[in-house]
């Protein structure tokens, strides 16, 4: 077949894959949102990744009243501090980073929880430039259709607190040897304070960078007000 035949197929199988993808860049986030937003999470991309990978799975989903407000603290306290005033992305704390990058040429990362939720239950692991143009438009469907507390429960239920570990339930089980609901707020604080790396860091043994860490969210997690079932004050 001559080159100037093939063009029109090439076009039409450009467009389609186009559409393909553009209506997986829409179905599949609003498919696993609005399901997320009432039932349980059973399996997440990141999960199937891991257990191909060969770390395993265990992952047990808790109800909202079996997640400890200590945990819900420590973690605001820990990863996102004005969860409750932003609608997604902290641009407080991305000046902050753009202002540290200046002065010491070293890009922190600037996640809120629920840029971190969003990956953690639509993406895989990665840090390329795709994954994460895919995470902050997820970002935005994600605080347009959940709740704040809907959020934080979620992702205390799927986030990887070490290889093969998910959620909070198996974290407290394979660390402590305790339900998530009987932690204590030390406990809660250890568990977050190995989030930046959990596949290297113990909860169970911390290192004494992992110790010292615990302690500074222990001691801001008095600071975090909680209101019940919608988490954030009115």
């Amino acid at each position: 077949m001559r080159r100037e035949a093939l063009r029109p197929l090439v076009r039409r199988a450009g467009r389609g894959l186009a559409l393909v993808l553009g209506i997986g860049l829409i179905a599949w986030p609003l498919a696993g949102l609005g399901l997320g937003r009432f039932l349980p999470v059973p399996v997440t991309p990141l999960m199937i990744q891991r257990l191909i990978e060969g770390d395993g799975l265990h992952h047990a989903w808790v109800s909202s009243a079996a997640l400890p407000d200590a945990l819900r603290k420590a973690v605001i306290a820990s990863e996102d501090a004005r969860f409750c005033q932003h609608h997604g992305f902290d641009w407080v704390e991305v000046q902050n980073a753009w202002n540290d990058y200046q002065r010491d040429g070293r890009l922190r990362g600037a996640s809120t929880l629920s840029m971190q939720t969003a990956r953690t239950l639509l993406l895989w692991g990665g840090r390329d430039v795709a994954r994460k143009g895919l995470e902050l438009w997820y970002t935005v469907l994600l605080e347009a259709l959940w709740p704040k507390a809907r959020i934080l429960d979620v992702y205390l239920n799927i986030v990887e607190w070490g290889p093969g570990i998910f959620g909070a339930e198996s974290a407290a089980r394979y660390y402590f040897g305790v339900a998530a609901a009987d932690l204590s707020a030390t406990q809660a604080a250890r568990l977050v304070a190995i989030l930046p790396n959990p596949r290297i860091w113990s909860a169970a043994s911390p290192s004494g960078w992992v110790a010292r860490r615990a302690a500074t969210i222990r001691a801001r997690m008095g600071q975090v007000a909680l209101n019940g079932s919608a988490v954030c004050p009115p």
